[in-house]
């Protein structure tokens, strides 16, 4: 047994050097390990750095903070909650209804991802598999959505290009453009702020993002499933071909590859039926559920895996801020990098 006392402190610098460097001695010096010995003490080791800091359930909070409270309460520690009260002044909660959208956008052209599934930005096989990148009117999209217009295909809004400000300015005056308080606390502005509508059976697969993220339910609910960046020795990650779905005449679907395209790091594990027996160590692993309700916020903070199902209609706005490329960055690489070379331990 590996005696992690020498970090019994509150101190979360303290126990992050303590954690990897432990993993990276480990690693190097003890080659003769099996790889079942070495996920044993990874996994004592992120647990006991998870319970110094990590909820067991994702914490509510009644309203906004003070950016800098904000900051070292929430951005800081990396941990994820869901603020309420937050968005209570936008329009938009009581104006975005069908009839008010198709009045307003109803004849904007829009980008819609388009798959047999519902999964875009997905493992299929042995491909990672995106979207057909649809061009159509927002009132054809809510034709299909409200099931007056049949298809075979699963639509959804998701283009992550700031699609509300580039797409759809005529909504953004509904909205904020920013959230001044995590501006300020950052001291930086949004890179993007994405729209997102689309049908129950869209789903987002698992993954990560270099992003801080405020991410407001409009209408509907939104269900994540998260898993903190320390749980990446738990996560299989594999490199895929890329190819494109592409829907034919008949309307079914063929993947199609992606010509002279590198090959993407992906996560080929669903967490709503992980395959154990291929990935043994997932069940290691400590995913938060929460669901996330019209009118809250849910502060997703960068490097977070995490996977997305939706009420069928839900729309939501969410807010991308760049992250701080810091020593839990560093910290992060490095454990994703020995996380790698298991296998070969």
């Amino acid at each position: 047994m590996y005696d992690l006392s020498l970090c019994n402190c509150a101190n979360k610098v303290c126990v992050s050097v303590y954690l990897y460097l432990s993993i990276l001695y480990i690693f190097k010096f003890f080659p003769v390990l099996s790889e079942l010995h070495f996920i044993q003490i990874l996994w004592q080791c992120v647990l006991y750095s998870s319970e110094l800091y990590l909820n067991e359930s994702v914490p509510y909070l009644d309203g906004p903070l003070m950016p800098l409270q904000f900051y070292r309460d929430w951005i800081g520690p990396n941990k994820p909650c869901i603020i309420r009260n937050a968005i209570n002044d936008w329009p938009a909660l009581s104006k975005w209804n069908p009839t008010y959208l198709r009045n307003v956008v109803g004849q904007k052209v829009i980008s819609v991802s388009v798959t047999p599934n519902g999964y875009a930005d997905a493992v299929n096989g042995d491909r990672f598999v995106m979207p057909e990148e649809r061009q159509m009117t927002f009132s054809s999209l809510l034709d299909i959505v409200e099931g007056s217009v049949k298809n075979s295909g699963v639509f959804y809004v998701q283009k992550q290009c700031s699609n509300l400000t580039e797409e759809l300015p005529e909504l953004t005056g509904d909205v904020q453009t920013h959230i001044s308080w995590m501006s300020e606390a950052l001291g930086r502005l949004p890179d993007a702020v994405n729209f997102w509508l689309g049908e129950e059976r869209a789903v987002t697969s698992m993954h990560k993002d270099h992003y801080e993220n405020l991410y407001c339910v409009i209408s509907g609910e939104k269900k994540f499933i998260l898993l903190p960046p320390t749980d990446r020795p738990f996560i299989p990650c594999e490199l895929y071909k890329q190819a494109t779905y592409k829907q034919k005449q008949d309307g079914s679907f063929e993947i199609v590859d992606e010509k002279d395209s590198e090959k993407v790091p992906w996560i080929p594990l669903d967490p709503l039926d992980p395959d154990l027996k291929r990935y043994p160590s997932y069940q290691l692993a400590q995913p938060l559920h929460c669901t996330v309700r019209a009118g809250e916020m849910l502060y997703l903070p960068s490097l977070w895996f995490h996977h997305v199902r939706q009420s069928h209609g839900c729309i939501a706005v969410n807010f991308w801020y760049d992250m701080d490329y810091d020593i839990k960055y560093n910290y992060f690489q490095l454990v994703d990098s020995l996380s790698g070379a298991v296998g070969s331990v």
